[in-house]
């Protein structure tokens, strides 16, 4: 059984509804990674680009480590900057297809350009490979596309407590990227 669970990826890949649903079935702490770094004064300013927030990502580290450190029990970090902080047991990853998750940005009208970055950040598992450099192979990838939330949800109850593993590196939706230049 793993104690500290990082659930990270793209925007909109389902890693808020689903950490809340596992965090009330497995009766554990959640933190959410940007809440995490809004309450603590993190950001560092807005991209003045793309909009998004820049983050201080070793304040972030150094306050995570030490909820980490201060917790006894199973606790559920989730956001798509959790697997840029260190501490975790297991990360996981939730995956969508581009097409799916187009949908999903179109619907929180995140810009063109937003939408795009996040699009190809999926398509090459921008989010995988990052936590791969930190974590090796304590990471797991979970193709989302097609299960319901509850099944992703019992997916990763399984893996948090051992039962199930779900390996990474399969998922490829580069193909999407070659149709859509």
């Amino acid at each position: 059984m793993y104690n500290t669970i990082f659930i990270t990826g793209t925007p909109c890949t389902g890693k808020t509804t689903v950490s809340e649903l596992l965090a009330s079935k497995l009766n554990c702490r959640l933190i959410k990674i940007n809440d995490l770094a809004i309450e603590n004064d993190f950001v560092l300013g807005i991209d003045d680009e793309k909009g998004y927030k820049v983050i201080d990502i070793p304040a972030l580290n150094e306050k995570v480590s030490q909820i980490i450190s201060d917790n006894d029990g199973l606790i559920i970090f989730e956001g798509h900057l959790a697997h840029l902080c260190s501490g975790a047991d297991k990360v996981i990853v939730l995956r969508v297809r581009p097409e799916i998750l187009l949908s999903r940005l179109e619907g929180r009208n995140y810009s063109e350009s937003k939408i795009r970055e996040n699009l190809e950040a999926e398509a090459m598992g921008v989010c995988t490979g990052e936590a791969y450099e930190i974590y090796g192979e304590s990471i797991s990838e979970i193709d989302v596309s097609d299960l319901s939330v509850d099944e992703v949800v019992d997916e990763i109850a399984g893996i948090v407590s051992g039962e199930k593993t779900f390996s990474f590196g399969e998922i490829d939706f580069m193909d999407w990227l070659i149709s859509n230049p």
